[in-house]
């Protein structure tokens, strides 16, 4: 399996060297040069195989031969067995064609986990055979960090440092990301918002010079390949547990980076059998833009109940653009390259094709509150603020009744209080036991201004010998 750049000039390389390589030598991002693809006789035999089975089969052709079978295994299965649920990614009933898969029971109570936990034990199983340190570097709009530390905190051949915007996370967020302890851990609020941090570790992977000779750079965002291939298989799951491939499943993703529904994408390319991925976003609507009016272009952010969606551009859409123009690398690094310099129009080829498979709805501060009431109200079942905009894209879809409609329900609703008595709902939501004494934990983090030069002059200080 080889991983080839979206702009078309950076070298071919194979999974180990993707997994540590993050943003591509030409800025763009690494995807396979080929998929694995299932037949319909494969999909049907998946029904009968946990998570952790699954996991194994999908993954396995894009890891090839970089990782011996019986080690990637026990990676796989030591990954997942850190959730609380048997299920690994259980399916709750709303409705008579609603679903919402739950992507919480991992450790830190978000869907990152289920590709975090993965990436922190495959860069231990590779850097340590390789006699490697490494620095990583990464950008949380809430929950990415805290799942990049817990899966990370282990590493020892790792200095790992999370940006996150001073005071636009949730409390438990920020907690579950200052609380971890480690002389390798290191949390730096900026000054700035989701996008700022974002630019910094793009910037920073373009210009390396701030670190010692013998560090590279890895992501942790989904800008690593190893993130979106560990997302593929919950689509999979879903979709054979509720009949596939004897009948499509419609898929409604809670997205800001384009990341969690790209995985979706892939899925359908590789065989099974999806009749709408429906883009849900919130009041920072710039892929929903794109859906209804052609135009990519960035607008101010808004901060809302929704944080891990407050992105104003979306990474990892490149890697859709990628194949809407026909896998055209010099025409996308063009496209790209307009883009930095202000708003880009689309193809009506390209929109056409995407507007094929894909969906949007944007959902207001109001009405995620409504939602999040009216299904507690409807079912008893409490919503996060982001599962609670997938809900209410799923419910706007235009689809036959004859199609099942998951939600991805992205966060545990005990992450985010005040959402829930925003929606005018006294239900308080505890934590987890592992995570019940979180408020009583010191914390550790680092405020530094919005400039690029002092994060990297920090990070540069702080590297361990």
């Amino acid at each position: 399996m080889k991983y080839i750049s979206t702009r078309g000039q950076a070298p071919a390389l194979n999974f180990e060297q993707v997994l540590l390589t993050g943003l591509a030598s030409d800025g763009g991002l690494y995807v396979p040069a080929t998929l694995p693809t299932f037949s319909r006789d494969e999909i049907t035999a998946m029904a009968a195989l946990d998570y952790p089975q699954l996991a194994l089969k999908i993954v396995s052709p894009f890891v090839d031969d970089c990782i011996p079978a019986q080690d990637l295994k026990a990676i796989i299965d030591d990954t997942y067995a850190e959730f609380r649920h048997n299920a690994v990614a259980p399916m709750v009933q709303l409705a008579a064609n609603q679903w919402v898969l739950e992507l919480f029971h991992g450790p830190t109570l978000a869907f990152k986990d289920f590709a975090l936990q993965l990436l922190g034990r495959l860069l231990d199983y590779v850097l340590e055979r390789k006699h490697q340190k490494v620095v990583i570097m990464g950008a949380t709009s809430g929950d990415t960090g805290s799942a990049a530390i817990e899966g990370c905190k282990r590493c020892k051949n790792i200095d790992i440092f999370i940006l996150h915007p001073h005071n636009r996370v949730s409390d438990v967020q920020r907690k579950q990301m200052t609380t971890v302890v480690g002389d390798t851990i290191h949390n730096l609020a900026v000054e700035g918002n989701f996008d700022d941090c974002q630019a910094m570790v793009k910037a920073s992977f373009g210009d390396r010079s701030f670190l010692p000779a013998d560090r590279s750079l890895v992501a942790v965002n989904s800008i690593n390949w190893a993130r979106i291939m560990a997302q593929i298989v919950y689509y999979f799951y879903a979709a054979v547990a509720l009949g596939a491939p004897a009948r499509p499943v419609a898929f409604s993703v809670p997205t800001g980076n384009f990341g969690d529904i790209f995985a979706g994408y892939l899925a359908r390319q590789m065989g099974l059998p999806i009749e709408r991925l429906i883009i849900a976003t919130n009041t920072n609507d710039v892929l929903h833009r794109v859906m209804t009016t052609s135009t990519y272009g960035r607008q101010p952010l808004a901060h809302t109940l929704s944080p891990s969606m407050d992105i104003s551009v979306s990474s990892n859409f490149e890697r859709l653009l990628f194949d809407l123009y026909d896998r055209d690398g010099a025409a996308l690094a063009d496209l790209m390259r307009r883009f930095d310099h202000g708003d880009i129009t689309f193809s009506e080829t390209a929109m056409r094709r995407a507007r094929a498979l894909f969906s949007s709805h944007r959902v207001s501060e109001d009405e995620t509150c409504r939602q999040i009431a009216s299904t507690w109200r409807e079912c008893e079942y409490l919503l996060d603020p982001h599962s609670a905009i997938g809900v209410a894209a799923a419910l706007a879809a235009d689809l036959p009744a004859s199609v099942p409609v998951v939600t991805l329900a992205t966060a545990h609703p005990a992450k985010f209080p005040g959402a829930i008595k925003s929606a005018g709902l006294d239900e308080v939501v505890g934590l987890p036991l592992h995570l019940k004494d979180l408020f009583d934990r010191p914390e550790r983090f680092e405020v530094l201004p919005n400039a690029l030069g002092a994060v990297q002059d920090y990070m540069a200080k702080s590297i361990s010998a």
